[in-house]
């Protein structure tokens, strides 16, 4: 073996060395400490009366382990209504969002203004957090599912707005500029060229928002906007947790059930 081929075998053999990260960690870990230790005394966090009010806790997380099934039967309607406000709200939701979003893609409306401004007031829109939605909505509209299934269709238009149109700045769009060539409107060639790219995302992203609805709609109901809300602020109210664990045992199958199903059609469409 010459000379260079065995300097070559060392300095392959040699690992070159692991530059030293530790003070650099604990620098991190020290900064964040000291947020974390900042925003506790910003939101005025009382140590000495959690550990006092522990008791209570430890009661009521046991309560929470045992649900009252024989509260189910009560809790049937309110089930009902909050899987039809749903319902309800991603279609409609999803019917008016899918033109909505081809003005909001920049692949499919030339006209920068009407994008600019569209894509404002989805910001707007996604801003509104669907609690304060519903919660204006009810003081006008009144109590009831009416309201949070309002709430719910603005919500999912600010959803699904923004995820389709980002899907249609993604796409190819080839088929689209041929269509323009070829003489057809910007509206028919986005219907032609892009609408059958986007069909399976657009698809999911429905999906998707009726599992968001599934859950906001139990939340909306807590300031009057029907579904399970209302009871859960019922039970809430009166201390009664052993009733308040089965509503929330309902919630949490029916998610999965919802989970499980959407994404096993999802591998379907895509």
């Amino acid at each position: 073996m010459t000379a260079i081929g065995a300097l070559g075998a060392v300095t392959a053999n040699v690992r070159p060395v692991k530059p030293r990260q530790r003070g650099k960690v604990v620098a991190t870990l020290l900064v964040l400490a000291a947020i974390t230790v900042w925003a506790g005394l910003g939101v005025q966090i009382d140590l000495p009366e959690i550990v006092a009010n522990f008791s209570n806790a430890v009661g009521n997380v046991v309560q929470l382990t045992q649900p009252d099934y024989g509260f189910f039967p009560k809790t049937i309607p309110a089930l009902v209504e909050t899987v039809d406000m749903a319902v309800i709200a991603t279609v409609i939701g999803s019917a008016i969002s899918l033109p909505i979003a081809f003005f909001a893609s920049r692949a499919t409306n030339p006209n920068t203004w009407l994008l600019m401004g569209l894509r404002f007031v989805m910001n707007l829109i996604r801003s509104i957090p669907d609690i304060l939605l519903a919660a204006i909505l009810v003081a006008v509209v009144g109590v009831g599912a009416l309201p949070g299934i309002m709430a719910l269709v603005i919500f999912n238009i600010g959803i699904i707005v923004k995820l389709v149109s980002e899907a249609l700045d993604g796409e190819d769009t080839g088929p689209h500029e041929a269509a323009l060539a070829a003489g057809a409107s910007w509206l028919k060639a986005g219907r032609s060229a892009m609408l059958p790219q986007i069909l399976p995302a657009y698809a999911s992203q429905v999906l998707y928002t009726f599992e968001i609805n599934i859950r906001a709609s139990t939340v909306i109901g807590l300031v009057g906007a029907g579904g399970l809300g209302i009871l859960i602020d019922n039970v809430r109210s009166f201390f009664r947790y052993h009733e308040l664990s089965l509503i929330i045992l309902e919630i949490l199958l029916l998610v999965v059930l919802l989970e499980s199903f959407s994404a096993w059609l999802r591998k379907r469409l895509i």
